[in-house]
C-alpha cells in the first residue's frame, strides 16, 4: 500500500511546490526586466536633456553658434555610453534624420520595434514596456523617449539594449529557486515517508496477523502500535473478532473431541450386545453381519473424529528433522502391509532436513502412504521420494491406481469426502483431513495432482527454516 500511497503524495507535493515556483519564476524574471526597463528610462530621461539644448533644426542648419558644442556633448556621451555598456543608443529628429547616434552607423529601421518606439514617443509619451524576454530567447529592449520643446516634441531618443546579462541573472535566480525547490522536495519526500510509516504501521502488522491467522495461527494477535486512532480501534476491533472466532472454533472442537469419546462407550457396549445377539442366531446370518460391518465403520470414523479434533487442537512441537530418515522409517513400516497386498513400495529418501513436528509428520505419511498403498491395484508400485525444493522439503508419493477426475482432485481432502467409484474400500473420508491438519500446525502442506499415466501424485512440503515462536493470546482490549 505505501508504493501507492507514496507516489501520490509526491505527486501532490510537487504540484503544489510547482504551483509556488513557476510564479514565483515570473516574478523574479519580470522584475529583472523591470530593474533593465528603468535603468534605460533613466538614461534616456537624460540624453534627452542634453538633447533639449541642441537648437539644430534637423535640416542641416543652426541657430546659434554653440549648437556644435551641445551637440558634440550629446555625441560623445552617447559613444562613451555604447562603447561601456554596449547598448546602441541615438537621438532621432521627427524626420527620422539623427540629431546624435552611437554608432554612428546605426539607423532608424522602417519597421519593427524600433521604428514602433519611435513612432510611440512622438505622440509626447514615452513607449510602452518591452515584451517579457526569457532566458531561451535573444531579444533585445527597446525604450523611446521623446525630447520636449516649448511643448512639442522635437526628437526622440532611442536605445536598443542586449539581454544577455539580464537573461543570465534570471537564469541563476531561477537556479537559486530550483535548488530550493528541490531541497523543499526533499523535505517533503522524507516527510511523506514518515507520514505513510506512520499511517501504514497498523495497517502492515494487521495483515500480517490476517496471514497468520489465515495459515492456522489462531492465537496471533495484533500487537500495540502507532497510528490514527481510527487503525488503533480497527487494531483492537480485529483482536476481540479474532478471540470470538478462537473462541468459536474451540468450542466446535470441544464438541467433536467430547461427542466422539462420549458415543465410543455407548457404541462398544452396543457392539458387544451386537456380538452376543449373533450367538444365538444361526451361523453365517446376513443381517448381523452386515449391522457388525456398519457398527465397526460408526467406530472408525469416531476415531477418526477424535484424532481430527486433537490434530487441529494440539501445538506443534516444532524442531529440525530429518526428513529423509523420517520418511524412510515409515516406508519400512509400509512395508510388510504393501507386500502383502502385492504392490510395490518403493523409497528414494536423501538425508534432508526440515523444520517440523516429527510426530506429525509421521502421521501425515502414514495416512498418505495408507491412501497410495490402498488405492493401487497389485503387481503396482507406491513410489515415496524425498526431495529439497528451495526453502520447503517435500515428499512425493505417487501410486499407479485409478487416480482422481480433475473434479475430484478439488475436493479432495474435504472432510468425509470420498469418490463414488471407491465407496467400496474401507475408509472415512477423515484420513487425509487429519493430515492436512497436522502439517498446517507446523507451517507445512499438502497438495495432490495428476500422475502420469495414471494415479495420484501426492506432495507433502514442510519449510527447511524455522520460524519465530507463536505469542501468546493478547488479553481483550
Amino acid at each position: 500500500m505505501s508504493t501507492r500511497l507514496l507516489p501520490l503524495l509526491i505527486v501532490l507535493m510537487a504540484a503544489v511546490l510547482l504551483a509556488l515556483g513557476v510564479p514565483l519564476g515570473v516574478s523574479v524574471a519580470r522584475a529583472e526586466q523591470q530593474k533593465v526597463v528603468i535603468d534605460r528610462i533613466d538614461d534616456t530621461a537624460r540624453f534627452a536633456a542634453l538633447a533639449q539644448f541642441v537648437t539644430e533644426d534637423g535640416s542641416g542648419g543652426s541657430r546659434r553658434t554653440d549648437t556644435d558644442e551641445r551637440l558634440a556633448t550629446l555625441q560623445t556621451e552617447l559613444t562613451s555610453y555604447y562603447e561601456v555598456y554596449g547598448i546602441k543608443a541615438g537621438v532621432f529628429y521627427r524626420n527620422h534624420i539623427p540629431m546624435a547616434n552611437a554608432p554612428t552607423t546605426w539607423f532608424l529601421p522602417q519597421t519593427g520595434e524600433v521604428r514602433d518606439s519611435f513612432d510611440e514617443a512622438l505622440l509626447s509619451r514615452r513607449s510602452h514596456d518591452p515584451e517579457q524576454v526569457w532566458p531561451w530567447q535573444d531579444g533585445r529592449l527597446v525604450v523611446a523617449s521623446p525630447v520636449i520643446r516649448d511643448g512639442d516634441v522635437v526628437a526622440v531618443v532611442v536605445t536598443e539594449s542586449p539581454t544577455d546579462s539580464m537573461r543570465s541573472s534570471t537564469l541563476r535566480g531561477w537556479l537559486v529557486i530550483g535548488a530550493g525547490e528541490f531541497a523543499a522536495m526533499l523535505l517533503a519526500v522524507g516527510a511523506a515517508l514518515r507520514l505513510t510509516g506512520w499511517v501504514l504501521r497498523p495497517v502492515r502488522v494487521l495483515d500480517a496477523t490476517t496471514h497468520d491467522i489465515a495459515t492456522g495461527r489462531l492465537k496471533s494477535r495484533v500487537a500495540p502500535s502507532g497510528g490514527p486512532p481510527e487503525l488503533r480501534r480497527l487494531a483492537g476491533s480485529f483482536n476481540e473478532m479474532a478471540d470470538h472466532v478462537e473462541d468459536v472454533l474451540e468450542q466446535q472442537r470441544a464438541f467433536v473431541a467430547d461427542a466422539s469419546h462420549q458415543l465410543r462407550n455407548p457404541l462398544a457396549a452396543l457392539l458387544l450386545r451386537i456380538e452376543l445377539l449373533a450367538l444365538e442366531l444361526p451361523e453365517g446370518n446376513e443381517e448381523i453381519a452386515s449391522v457388525q460391518t456398519e457398527g465397526k465403520r460408526l467406530a472408525r470414523v469416531l476415531d477418526d473424529l477424535l484424532d481430527l479434533a486433537l490434530a487441529e487442537h494440539s501445538q506443534a512441537d516444532l524442531k529440525v528433522t530429518d526428513v529423509g530418515a523420517l520418511t524412510a522409517e515409515r516406508v519400512a513400516a509400509w512395508a510388510p502391509t504393501a507386500e502383502a497386498k502385492g504392490v510395490r513400495l518403493v523409497g528414494d529418501c536423501p538425508p534432508t532436513t526440515g523444520w517440523a513436528d516429527p510426530v506429525a509428520l509421521s502421521s501425515a505419511l502414514d495416512a498418505v502412504i495408507d491412501n497410495a498403498v490402498k488405492f493401487t491395484p497389485p503387481d503396482e508400485t507406491v513410489r515415496v521420494e524425498v526431495a529439497s525444493a528451495g526453502d520447503a522439503a517435500t515428499v512425493v508419493v505417487t501410486d499407479n491406481g485409478p487416480g482422481l477426475t480433475d473434479e475430484e482432485l478439488a475436493r479432495v481432502g474435504d472432510r468425509f469426502w470420498r469418490s463414488g467409484r471407491h465407496q467400496n474400500v474401507n475408509g472415512s473420508g477423515l484420513g487425509l483431513s487429519i493430515c492436512r491438519a497436522l502439517l498446517a500446525a507446523g507451517d507445512g502442506s499438502i497438495s495432490f495432482g495428476h500422475h502420469e499415466p495414471h494415479g495420484l501424485r501426492v506432495t507433502v512440503r514442510v519449510p527447511r527454516t524455522g520460524t519465530a515462536p507463536v505469542e501468546p493470546r493478547q488479553s481483550r482490549p
